[in-house]
Parts: C-alpha cells; structure tokens; sequence
C-alpha cells in the first residue's frame, strides 16, 4: 500500500510543477532535503520565492489535502525554508518569499490541482 501512496505522491507533484511552469514559474527544487527535512517544490516566479508543499490524495479521502498542514507542518516547513536559503549563498537575498500550497485530488487518473499562494506566513 505504501508504494501506491508513494506513486500518488509523485504523480501529484509533478502535476503541480507542470501546472507552475505554465504559471510562469520556473522550478529550482523538487524534492530538496536536508537532514529530516523536506521541501516539495521551490520555484520562482516575478514576484519571488515560492516555498510549494503538495499534498496529494485519492477521490475517496474523508478531508481536502490542504487540511493536512498544520502548524507542526508549517514549522518543518519554515525551518527547511531558512535553511534551503542558507544553502543558497545568498542569492536570493532581498526576494519575497511565499508559503503555498497545493492541493491534489486524484481520482481516477484526472487530477483536480487547487493552489493556495500564501497560504500561510511564518511566525518567526
């Protein structure tokens, strides 16, 4: 059960980078980790950084998926963020940065994205 979870997971992030790219974004990171952490998509777009965490389910799931990424989320994410750009050396200083969220549902092979820019804004 978990590789089909997994194969969901992938399927749903590479539909969300696709659906960016068309958005004007360009990708600079899927799937970049350090240590425990992990950051989905990171992109950049006219407007900045854009700090992607997908979040991919089957038609049948009780919640939406975006429902999913809580403040415990939001911390990981936040923490991944400063350190991807403290990785960077400095090369996107000064840009605007974003959390977002995208939402999969598959279902059936037809995927349904719903993106939510901003979704949320770190505390810290």
């Amino acid at each position: 059960m978990r590789k089909k979870t997994a194969l969901t997971g992938k399927r749903g992030e590479a539909a969300v980078a696709d659906y960016l790219t068309a958005m004007g974004h360009a990708i600079l990171a899927r799937n970049w980790r350090s240590g425990h952490l992990e950051l989905d998509i990171v992109s950049l777009d006219d407007e900045g950084l854009h700090f992607v965490e997908v979040k991919t389910r089957t038609s049948d799931c009780i919640a939406q998926p975006e429902e999913s990424v809580g403040y415990a989320k939001q911390r990981r994410l936040e923490v991944a963020a400063k350190r991807f750009l403290t990785s960077g050396g400095g090369r996107f200083y000064g840009r605007e940065v974003f959390f977002d969220v995208a939402s999969v549902i598959d279902n059936d092979n037809h995927l349904e994205i719903s993106y939510f820019p901003n979704a949320f804004i770190p505390i810290h």
